[in-house]
């Protein structure tokens, strides 16, 4: 499929999160042409817009990339799958749809390591400006934005005990995990637009697609960034085997997220000048820190039997349940397939000298050995206790010059031993807590790890054979002002011309919480700093 616009003024890679923000936003006035490339197809699978079909997607290769972190030395030796959306909307049109912004610090200490204009006063307007806010506007929130933030249409029984067990055991409730303050226990609220999912591509893509200025081309696989000297001028891609190359008259916006924008970036001849040489690539800028500062949320998966009927592991193996929330669903949009990924949680802060939560414990309404596996026979929760503030850095790195050819991704989990720590510590107090008399009726027993499972040592074992994460992989090309900064506070590729990167990888640390709603922030931000930059 050839772009209907030949000559664009900008150039999007990866029809993500970001890259759809982006497109909507650089082409809402007519002053500038955008080509939109993205490597997987069109977002038309019936199980993205249902919001329970996330878990469907989780092992689908059409719409999903289907990676693996490398094991690791020490600790996490073993493979753990790392799901990225491959499909129009990216990551936002497979995952669990939790809206987090994180916590306040967290981009106060970006501006503390030199970004200026990313602290919390500086990005709140761009969360506000992305939302349509269910619950109404107010100083944390917008109204009338592109995104849906909705809360749950109906309670749920397993949700309200697990809040009320974290209240008997000395929390406050939360009202509102992204408003004044964060920790506590309380709903999640997901980003569903009556009862079906609201990604990027559906709140932001789809409105601007009908823009004469905008050409989108899905299936497209971008191979590298084409060079003129230091100034990124093009792209050179593939469609059902034939190579393309486009060419920009302005710049070139990377938005193939944290694994593959340095993949790209690093087949472009940018990253370290020794590594590029080993695979034959020509090098443009020697740029260390490609790659590397990778980031994710590892956490302990606490497996509980229920003796309530009311989890997707009944409605998977129990054909009447089945036909039951179907018809609800399409009568109401209510009901379990209704559901994110996550009903309710709790922020908890473990080390004493830490300034603000360091583990989140979110409820799933299910329970696997393998999350994207077939749900236990058994009714069964899970509590997904995840270390929120990773001292561990790992690195992503291409292993040939073929895109197509998976890039090692090393997330060094639990690396630090206050990594270790502070999950372990986590891991006690969530099990604490599902002790309480609110659950008493409704936690059957442990059943991963078992109740004699109780030292430390035992816990990091645990651990280390049955970590998961919360697939929140940032900060491969990180913003900074170090050697190891990859663009600068205007997203700006470091002695580069031309190219910037807008996505979760310019993230110098990672957010306190789940990395979809701060990906979002970081492209309506990028598309004010990039039109100012052009104004006429």
């Amino acid at each position: 499929m050839e772009a209907k616009i030949s000559n664009p003024d900008f150039i999007i890679v990866g029809g993500g999160s970001a890259g759809c923000v982006l497109a909507n936003r650089m082409t809402e006035s007519t002053s500038h042409r955008v080509v939109l490339l993205e490597a997987g197809p069109t977002d038309l699978n019936p199980w993205i817009h249902v919001p329970i079909g996330y878990g469907k997607n989780f092992r689908n290769p059409k719409i999903n990339w289907m990676l693996q972190t490398s094991p690791g030395d020490v600790w996490v030796k073993k493979s753990v799958p790392t799901p990225r959306g491959k499909v129009i909307g990216g990551s936002s049109s497979i995952n669990g749809m939790v809206y987090m912004r994180g916590n306040p610090d967290d981009y106060n200490h970006w501006q503390q390591l030199g970004n200026k204009g990313w602290g919390f006063d500086d990005v709140l307007p761009y969360f506000k400006k992305s939302q349509n806010q269910k619950r109404g506007e107010d100083f944390y929130h917008g109204k009338g934005g592109p995104l849906w933030v909705s809360d749950a249409a109906e309670p749920h029984p397993i949700a309200e005990a697990y809040i009320k067990a974290g209240i008997e055991s000395g929390y406050q409730f939360n009202p509102d995990f992204n408003g004044k303050n964060q920790e506590g226990f309380g709903h999640i609220q997901w980003t569903t637009k009556n009862g079906r999912r609201s990604s990027a591509a559906t709140a932001y893509l789809n409105p601007a697609k009908k823009r004469k200025n905008l050409s989108v081309i899905p299936n497209a696989q971008v191979h590298k960034i084409i060079f003129n000297g230091n100034r990124a001028i093009g792209v050179d891609y593939e469609i059902a085997g034939r190579r393309h190359s486009i060419y920009a008259n302005k710049e070139i916006l990377l938005s193939a997220g944290a694994i593959h924008s340095p993949q790209i970036l690093q087949l472009s001849g940018i990253g370290s000048a020794p590594e590029l040489k080993q695979l034959g690539i020509s090098v443009i800028a020697d740029l260390p820190g490609v790659g590397e500062n990778l980031q994710d949320h590892v956490n302990a998966p606490l497996l509980y039997k229920s003796r309530l009927p009311l989890t997707a592991n009944n409605l998977y193996h129990n054909p009447f349940q089945k036909l039951k929330e179907g018809v609800k669903y399409i009568l109401s949009r209510k009901g379990m397939l209704a559901m994110g990924a996550c009903y309710a949680g709790g922020y908890l802060t473990i080390q004493p000298e830490a300034a603000n939560p360091d583990i989140q414990a979110l409820l799933l309404l299910f329970s696997t050995e393998d999350l994207g596996g077939i749900p236990h026979t058994f009714d069964g929760i899970t509590i997904n206790v995840a270390l929120m503030r990773p001292e561990s850095r790992g690195y992503v790195k291409a292993t040939d010059a073929n895109i197509l050819t998976p890039p090692i991704i090393q997330p060094n989990y639990l690396e630090a031993k206050k990594d270790r720590d502070t999950l372990v510590g986590g891991m006690h107090e969530i099990r604490r807590i599902m002790r309480k008399p609110a659950l008493k009726d409704i936690v059957a027993e442990e059943y991963s790890p078992t109740a004699d499972l109780i030292s430390d040592e035992d816990c990091v074992d645990f651990i280390c054979q049955r970590a998961r994460t919360s697939y929140h992989p940032v900060g491969t090309c990180k913003m900074g002002q170090d050697k190891m900064a990859v663009v600068d506070d205007k997203l700006r590729v470091i002695n580069i011309f031309g190219l910037r990167v807008v996505d979760a990888s310019i993230m110098p640390t990672i957010t306190t919480g789940n990395t979809n709603a701060p990906t979002i922030m970081i492209a309506e931000k990028a598309a004010d700093m990039i039109l100012a930059d052009y104004k006429n």
